[in-house]
């Protein structure tokens, strides 16, 4: 027998071998029904794999983001199996499950997939799902799959076979299709009742883009039809709210070819919201000691090799730059930290000092494949509102909750209330890809959870997905279509203050080395701006609106008056602009209250008489006249 603990806390004994499904079955018929999937000893794992030891188990249905992912990552397969079935020769890639949906990489040589083809597809995997064909685990030998891929003549599956060892090589089979795969799978088709093909796009083989250019095939699946239909209407929502879309009508921001991919040129309206963002967290900063530092656009490569950065990203980066000298190199700076450090470390410092906490919006510059540049989320140039904090280890725990306090101050003016904290810690299994010692690992790690937990903050923990020189806490913020997205971040660093050999001077005249903390509320502004139009729809908040009103006069007579009430207003440090073109007044409402504009003032005979405008508030329709003094104290006191 072996025992079975349950979330809970509850333990039950089974016979060894009991799958997880069994397990479910002994609980209740119902729970049998909907779970998808089960994580045996912290694995996700098929129900139909047997338990032959002591462990622990946590069912996952629908509802969970583990059971999501089986569902999906299962539909691909169905979906690569309807392909191969409509078009016989096509050869595969890999169909991993995203944050929404799935994809699958796809050779259909000489005749690639057209959106025309679609439908047929779609109606194929439904009917296939309707056959309830069971996902099938085997265990293959390497010399087996070889052969199996070679009969088949897909080349990508033995690429991938070539990299795995005897024993790591498992197959799927669903109906008529077998994929080379570790899993974990639902139990059967049968609960696949929905699919949408979402899009086709290019991607390069092991985003190599020396390797074949392949199809890459976006498809979303749900257990019922109701689930598609609403997450369709929530992305005809989202195409409203596309920053690039928006950012394009109220004229924020614009690309140019000329400049190059990936680089944002912030127009004037823009450019007022960015620098309204910048100016509040650059006073909040002040606030709680933070000193303003700047450095330059550039570095000389041996800081970055100092850092760590070059061997780590040097393959990913923009090349350096040569200049006339021999054998002198610059690189576009990729990170501001070492720029800080070299700062924290232009004098010897006391432990009276401690904590020096240092800031700066500083650019970076990062290559980013053309085919994952996206408006202004994923850009390869970039401001980060970035910090960092040089203290004592016995100061890291305050210092990381005065950095927690900030970010959640900041994300809560900005309106998002709704996030999680994910505490992204080092793989232990593949410790190659970071730099410092397993103690200072150890400690960086353990402040960050302990600070989490004394705040008590909703997180999750990942692992793998630290920074090579430290783990961190990433705030996942839900935006206003309940999408989750990565901005601010805390980052615990014992290795970046080694590597530039920083110290300090401690109450007992030795010398000691400080402890870093890196810190962005916005992470970058790019980014943060690229989710904050979509969240708001464009509808800035009322402080940071570039222009909060907008004064219509009825005909040019009223023109001059107009101009005295900016003038007014303006006075009173509220922003905005008057219409003057030679327009109907309707014509001028519809146009400024596409621009998002907060309030319109309309201003004819009788408010000249009158010494008043009459107000329109965005999303309200009219408010009646008042007088300008009066709609101005209104205002201020909404800000």
């Amino acid at each position: 027998m072996i025992n079975i603990t349950f979330p809970d806390g509850n333990i039950r004994q089974y016979a060894a071998g009991t799958t997880s499904l069994d397990v479910a079955k002994s609980i209740s018929e119902g729970l049998a029904r909907v779970v998808l999937a089960a994580s045996v000893n912290g694995e996700v794992r098929d129900l139909s794999r047997p338990i032959d030891s002591d462990s622990t188990i946590t069912f996952h249905k629908w509802e969970d983001k583990e059971g999501k992912q089986t569902f999906w990552h299962s539909s691909a397969h169905l979906l690569a199996e309807a392909i191969e079935a409509l078009h016989p020769g096509t050869k595969f890639g890999i169909g991993p499950a995203i944050d929404n949906g799935f994809y699958y990489d796809i050779d259909s040589g000489d005749k690639p997939l057209t959106f025309a083809d679609l439908p047929a597809i779609e109606q194929k995997v439904l009917e296939l799902a309707r056959q309830k064909s069971e996902f099938k685990r085997s265990e293959v030998s390497k010399a087996d799959a070889i052969k199996y891929f070679t009969e088949k003549g897909d080349q990508y599956k033995l690429e991938l076979i070539d990299g795995l060892q005897d024993g790591q090589i498992t197959f799927y089979q669903q109906g008529n299709f077998t994929d080379l795969c570790k899993g974990p799978h639902i139990p059967s088709t049968e609960t696949i009742k929905a699919v949408k093909i979402l899009n086709l796009a290019g991607a390069y083989w092991r985003g190599d883009i020396e390797r074949q250019q392949l199809t890459r095939v976006y498809a979303i699946t749900f257990p019922k039809q109701k689930e598609l239909e609403e997450y369709l209407t929530l992305l005809e929502e989202a195409k409203k709210r596309d920053h690039r879309k928006l950012g394009a009508e109220l004229e924020l921001f614009m690309f140019s070819e000329k400049v190059g991919s990936g680089l944002p040129l912030w127009l004037p309206k823009g450019t007022a919201v960015r620098q309204r963002l910048e100016d509040f967290l650059k006073k909040e900063q002040i606030k709680r000691g933070y000193q303003p530092v700047i450095t330059p656009h550039i570095g000389s490569k041996k800081l970055y090799i100092t850092s760590g950065h070059w061997e780590k990203y040097g393959k990913d980066s923009f090349q350096p730059i040569m200049t006339p000298q021999e054998g002198e190199e610059f690189l576009l700076k990729p990170m501001n930290c070492p720029h800080h450090c070299e700062i924290y470390g232009y004098r010897p410092r006391s432990y009276r000092e401690l904590p020096v906490r240092i800031a700066e919006f500083g650019t970076v510059y990062r290559y980013e494949m053309s085919g994952e540049l996206h408006g202004l989320t994923r850009v390869r140039g970039f401001t980060q509102d970035d910090a960092h904090i040089f203290c004592t280890e016995d100061q890291v725990k305050d210092e990381f909750l005065g950095a927690l306090d900030l970010t959640r101050f900041v994300l809560a003016k900005l309106g998002f209330d709704d996030f999680t904290a994910q505490i992204s810690l080092r793989d232990p299994h593949d410790k190659v890809k970071y730099i410092g010692t397993d103690e200072s690992w150890q400690k960086a790690e353990q402040a960050i959870i302990d600070a989490a937990a004394e705040v008590g903050l909703n997180t999750t923990t990942v692992l793998g997905e630290a920074a090579f020189y430290g783990p961190k806490l990433d705030f996942m913020v839900k935006d206003a279509l309940g999408r989750s997205w990565q901005l601010g971040t805390i980052q615990v660093d014992y290795n970046l203050p080694e590597r530039f050999n920083l110290t300090y001077v401690g109450a007992d005249n030795a010398e000691h080395r400080p402890v870093m903390i890196h810190r962005a509320p916005f992470g970058s502004m790019e980014r943060f701006m690229g989710v904050l139009i979509e969240n708001c729809a464009g509808k800035f908040p009322l402080w940071l609106s570039p222009e909060q009103f907008a004064i219509l006069p009825v005909s040019d007579k009223f023109v001059e008056y107009s101009y005295q009430v900016k003038q007014a207003l303006e006075t009173e440090d509220l922003r905005g602009v008057v219409d003057d073109r030679n327009e109907t007044i309707g014509r001028k409402i519809r146009d400024n209250e596409l621009k998002k504009i907060p309030f319109l003032l309309i201003v004819g005979e009788k408010e000249v008489e009158a010494g008043t405008v009459s107000v329109r508030k965005q999303g309200e329709g009219d408010q009646g006249a008042v007088s300008v003094a009066a709609f101005a104290e209104m205002v201020k006191g909404m800000l």
